[in-house]
């Protein structure tokens, strides 16, 4: 079976509204009508005097149901600015309508519009191990993953109508010997990968403290404004109806628990889960970071395509796991595990592949034949789920990243300092002003898909590192993301570092050492660029809006296309220093010929000369031509 993180625990609920912990009555009962009181007078946002959610983590037990006791509570505390506990699962009432009027028909619309492969997709992913699911997300890595791993499951199809019965995943019959559900077996080659996903979803995961503390019901028992109706009659099944637009899949109509009282939506157990593993395998392989965390995100909206969850349980669920994973991962005592899960890992796939360290993230984005090839295509699959039907009301406040949320990034964006990712994940976050997401600590705004993609922005001057010598991310990285700011970049070491967005930040750009790749014209900001050593290539064109300034042992590196403008566009002064080279690239596609004379650098102002011109023509050499506009180059024959 799952672990707990994706299931309840045990607890029952009288007749009256409380709930009575596995422990007994010795453990006191706390009753629901004191959940309204706290939920409706406490901001999370702004309690103080609460230690730091990485620091008590543990206090999410079952016992604990405020956010005085459980820190989980805490962090999801946005959700009492919508939604106060009645005295009974039933009873609760509706604090903010827009909000939450807006989640019931989304999931009405969802689950009336949802295909026949839809539903079944829904069901798969609703009865198959959370871990297990989420190795998907590891593309041509999957296979390897699951023989490595002796991960299985019994559940690989859907039936067609509903069963009749409930279904859960077992152990197959024919399984080979050792082998395990969910992440794998510990006695496997990647034991220790196994043991890191099961630890981040240990005892301290699971979402049913948070589901007993809010009371906030399955869609599929509630009307359009929250209000649970039930029409006095059972459906064929046996089941009671509600008054409800939400259609629960066909497939899923046995598997819904009979027992309303613990059955609680609000946060979604699945989702908890699907991130929570996604994390944890985007620790011990960074290299599928980005589509990890995309596939939590789509098998967590199978849960609103399913029926059996509204949005605002999902966003509850991505909220705790997000905090509940940086936590584990924080804590001294899996320091040397999630070391060694990340060590087992690349030994593994590198060995079992036939590629290094450096290498490998070639290999696990081969494009044809991997779901998560496009990295367009998966932004647009997050993107609308970091809010769902969220509103953005108030003024932009900015983000205090939470203790330890640093870590997320630690495998990778391993050439940067904990307090550089923190930056990282301060300046992709998502803007205040989402009332769910602006909980305790704020867990929910953090933005891991864009984070994965580097800075967004440079509010002061950074200076990145990468060492060629220790491999990996180390070697060569990309940052895609628009990176705007009033700080600059100065980049230091052997390595490769790409920057692929439109940039606006104003602060300059140098490169000392290694090599720094402008993949779009824009991408080296609207400041001044400085080259003193190491080699500055453009993809393509590029445009520079300050002064170019190239000295020392440095290359610019520049690609030449027949019939175009300049390579490069200067909007200030040029000013060339000694030691500096020019290479040419021949544009593939179309490459100018011999005869022809390009044009290379445009400029205002040009002072000094490169040392040297290359080009990589066995056939043709460069002669520079120096114009009024700036610097051509004329092809002739060797």
């Amino acid at each position: 079976m799952p672990s707990s993180a994706g299931h309840r625990s045990p607890a029952t609920v009288d007749r009256r509204g409380f709930l009575k912990t596995s422990l007994g009555a010795s453990a006191g009962l706390l009753a629901a009508p004191a959940f309204a009181t706290w939920l409706g007078a406490a901001d999370a946002k702004a309690a103080t005097g609460f230690a730091a959610f990485v620091d008590d983590y543990k206090s999410n037990v079952i016992t604990n149901l405020t956010p005085e006791t459980n820190a989980v509570v805490r962090v999801l505390g946005g959700m009492s600015k919508v939604w106060k506990t009645g005295d009974g699962w039933n009873t609760g009432r509706v604090l903010d309508r827009e909000v939450l009027r807006a989640n019931m028909r989304y999931c009405a619309h969802v689950t009336q519009t949802r295909t026949e492969a839809q539903a079944k997709e829904a069901f798969l992913y609703d009865r198959q191990h959370q871990s297990y699911a989420m190795i998907g997300g590891l593309g041509p890595l999957a296979g390897l993953y699951k023989a490595g791993a002796k991960a299985v499951t019994s559940i690989t199809t859907a039936p067609e109508g509903t069963p009749a019965g409930k279904i859960n995943d077992t152990l197959p019959a024919d399984a080979p010997a050792g082998s395990a559900l969910g992440a794998g077996s510990y006695d496997s080659d990647l034991g220790l990968v196994a043991k890191l996903v099961d630890t981040v979803r240990g005892p301290f995961a699971s979402g049913n403290p948070g589901k007993f503390a809010f009371q906030y019901p399955r869609p599929w028992r509630m009307n359009e404004d929250s209000e649970v109706v039930d029409t006095g009659t059972k459906d064929a099944l046996g089941y009671p109806v509600y008054d409800s637009d939400v259609v629960v899949a066909p497939q899923l109509l046995r598997q819904r628990s009979e027992n309303a009282q613990e059955d609680g939506g609000f946060p979604s157990g699945h989702t908890n889960a699907f991130h929570l593993a996604g994390l944890a395998f985007a620790y011990a392989v960074p290299e599928r970071f980005q589509e990890l965390v995309t596939r939590a995100f789509e098998l967590s909206h199978t849960r609103i395509v399913a029926g059996m969850h509204s949005t605002v349980d999902v966003l509850g669920g991505r909220i705790m796991a997000t905090a509940l994973t940086a936590a584990t991962l924080a804590d001294p005592a899996n320091a040397e595990l999630k070391t060694a899960a990340r060590a087992q890992a690349l030994a593994y796939f590198t060995q079992r592949t036939g590629t290094t360290a450096d290498t490998l993230y070639d290999y696990a984005h081969p494009g044809a034949g991997d779901a998560y090839a496009d990295r367009e295509a998966n932004a647009r699959a997050v993107g609308p789920r970091l809010t769902y039907v969220l509103p953005r009301r108030g003024r932009k406040d900015p983000l205090t990243v939470p203790k330890g949320a640093e870590v997320l990034l630690e495998t990778r964006l391993p050439y940067l300092t904990a307090a550089q990712r923190r930056e990282v994940l301060r300046t992709t976050a998502l803007p205040s002003g989402y009332v769910l997401l602006d909980g305790f600590e704020q867990w929910g705004r953090l933005n891991l898909f864009a984070a994965a993609d580097g800075y967004g922005a440079f509010d002061r001057d950074v200076t990145v590192t990468l060492d060629a010598a220790a491999g990996g991310f180390h070697t060569a990285d990309s940052w895609r993301n628009d990176i705007e700011g009033d700080g600059g970049l100065t980049k230091r070491g052997s390595g490769t570092l790409t920057l692929t967005g439109h940039n606006r930040y104003h602060g300059g750009t140098v490169l000392e050492a290694g090599t720094l790749v402008a993949a779009s014209p824009n991408a080296l900001g609207e400041g001044d660029v400085r080259v003193t050593g190491g080699t500055l290539r453009a993809a393509k064109v590029l445009r520079v809006r300050g002064s170019y300034v190239q000295e020392g042992e440095s290359t610019l590196e520049l690609a030449l296309r027949r019939n175009h403008g300049p390579a490069l566009t200067v909007g200030r002064r040029v000013l060339l220093g000694r030691g500096s080279v020019l290479s040419l690239r021949l544009d593939a596609e179309r490459p100018p010929v011999a005869g022809t004379t390009v044009p290379v650098l445009s400029t205002g102002q040009l002072r000094g000369r490169f040392d040297r011109v290359e080009v990589d023509s066995e056939t043709l050499r460069a002669v520079p031509v120096h114009t009024a506009d700036g610097l051509s180059v004329r092809l002739v024959r060797r």
